[in-house]
């Protein structure tokens, strides 16, 4: 009996640790600040989980993230479809995706202007599908580069 109790155990803690790494990575994403990064880097060195599924749950929540940032551009758009109404960041930020298209997306990971950048694409109404590929294979190079910083 205390060894299945052992195991349930085990299973919860790794739920709960996937859990809060998915909802870093999705804050992170959105319009709040956040510290995916770290939460990954640290949770990779712990070497309490396989690096790859760490990979996979932080590149999921964070596209969410954006992809949810993303919609709120559609929102915006259809509302306010003036892009003079947007913040001077904003406004940078659609100009850019404007100019250079979807594969601006792929930068979405940056700090500061990747929430612009998915915003800015939303408004622009850039296909879905495309964007959420585009947006995933940047944040997954990006959070494969820390994983391999420290294993």
């Amino acid at each position: 009996m205390s060894a299945v109790f052992y195991v349930n155990l085990k299973m919860q803690e790794n739920i709960i640790g996937l859990s809060g790494l998915f909802i870093s990575a999705f804050v992170s994403s959105t319009i709040a600040p956040g510290g995916s990064e770290a939460v990954l880097a640290y949770m990779v060195s712990a070497a309490h989980y396989p690096t790859g599924q760490l990979l996979i749950v932080a590149t999921i929540g964070n596209t969410l993230g954006a992809m949810t940032t993303w919609g709120l551009g559609v929102l915006a758009a259809k509302k306010f479809p003036v892009a003079s109404l947007l913040p001077e960041k904003r406004q940078k930020a659609l100009a850019f995706v404007r100019k250079r298209g979807l594969w601006t997306l792929f930068f979405s990971w940056l700090p500061v202007i990747g929430d612009a950048l998915c915003f800015a694409g939303g408004w622009l109404k850039l296909p879905w599908l495309p964007a959420l590929l585009v947006i995933l294979l940047g944040k997954l190079g990006r959070y494969a580069a820390i994983a391999w910083l420290f294993v």
